[in-house]
């Protein structure tokens, strides 16, 4: 299943990200996280030192590799050069499995250890010195979520995005890519104002929302939260030493997490595998070639020199039906 962390900045959702995937990985989940975020630092809060965060490779880095697998023997696409973010699988497209090795893993992804299993890694990567006063950082993400689009889950699988701050998301379609999305809220009205963004796009999406109140303190915040989001707001969680000593960077082992931490990422996991049970293949497919074709008439078709609306396979449907693809 596909879950994405957002947020206001400095909202904590990072931290909340890297204690999910660590509770996944103690419940014996394969996990691959990816950071999303312009800011990137959900290596580090997964317990990667500085050299190490800073040698992930960068998935737009690598992003002709990655359309030159996905494309496969798709006869829809006449080149590499002619896909974009949206791009839709269909026949002889290669698909990404959670559980598998490709080249685009080898190339993009690298396996953190945790106290209770590993993980792998993807990230974005930050801006660069050519990038500045030239590109945004939705030409960063596009790579995700090309990957998102070609990527079939099942049970006991998670994709864990951290993704960019505020309601940035909405610049791309890539906000429907999820069986869940956390919305990491303070207690402010700052905090909640991004709620109310997110719940209006995404409102004739069918986005499945919840809330994570952070940095609670008492009732009373429980309180302005509950009237502020209502039944969206999921659980709620306070400080936490164990935290606080990973700030600090000699965090304990995952079990001594706060017990009613542990049962508030319960909850998350609970609310995710609900919402994937009823996920809609067909619904997610139609979502995707319709951000597609938007995207196409408004600037893909002027990039390329192409009508990106024919690699729309009209009989294809995303699922866990299609069978694995193999490299090569």
């Amino acid at each position: 299943m596909k879950i994405a962390f957002v947020g206001k900045g400095g909202s904590g959702k990072t931290t909340l990200s890297s204690l999910f995937i660590r509770h996944l990985a103690a419940n014996e989940a394969h996990v691959i996280a990816v950071d999303a975020d312009i800011n990137q630092h959900l290596g580090a809060a997964l317990g990667l030192d500085e050299a190490e965060a800073a040698a992930l490779p960068a998935l737009g880095a690598h992003l002709p590799l990655i359309k030159d697998y996905l494309r496969g023997s798709n006869p829809r696409i006449a080149s590499a050069d002619t896909m974009i973010k949206t791009t839709p699988p269909g026949e002889g497209s290669r698909l990404l499995r959670v559980v598998e090795d490709n080249p685009v893993y080898d190339a993009c992804a690298r396996t953190v250890r945790l106290d209770d299993g590993d993980i792998r890694l993807m990230a974005t990567g930050p801006f660069t010195e050519s990038d500045l006063g030239v590109s945004c950082y939705h030409s960063k993400v596009g790579a995700v979520e090309l990957c998102l689009n070609h990527l079939v889950d099942g049970p006991e699988e998670y994709v864990v995005v951290d993704m960019t701050a505020g309601s940035d998301s909405f610049a791309s379609g890539m906000f429907t890519r999820f069986d869940m999305t956390f919305l990491v809220a303070e207690p402010t009205l700052k905090g909640v104002s991004v709620y109310r963004q997110y719940k209006e796009y995404a409102r004739d999406f069918g986005v499945a929302l919840k809330v994570v109140g952070n940095k609670v303190q008492g009732p009373d915040d429980t309180a302005f939260l509950r009237e502020e989001v209502g039944d969206d707001l999921l659980v709620t969680v306070g400080h936490s030493n164990w935290v606080r000593a990973m700030e600090k960077g000699r965090p304990p082992r995952f079990e001594l997490l706060e017990a009613d931490n542990r049962m508030a990422l319960q909850s998350l996991q609970n609310a995710a595998e609900d919402s994937y049970a009823a996920r809609d293949w067909e619904r997610y497919t139609r979502q995707m070639v319709h951000f597609h074709l938007k995207n196409a008439e408004n600037w893909g078709n002027a990039r390329t020199g192409a009508d990106l609306a024919a690699q729309v396979d009209p009989s294809f449907m995303l699922g866990e039906h299609i069978p694995v693809a193999q490299p090569g």
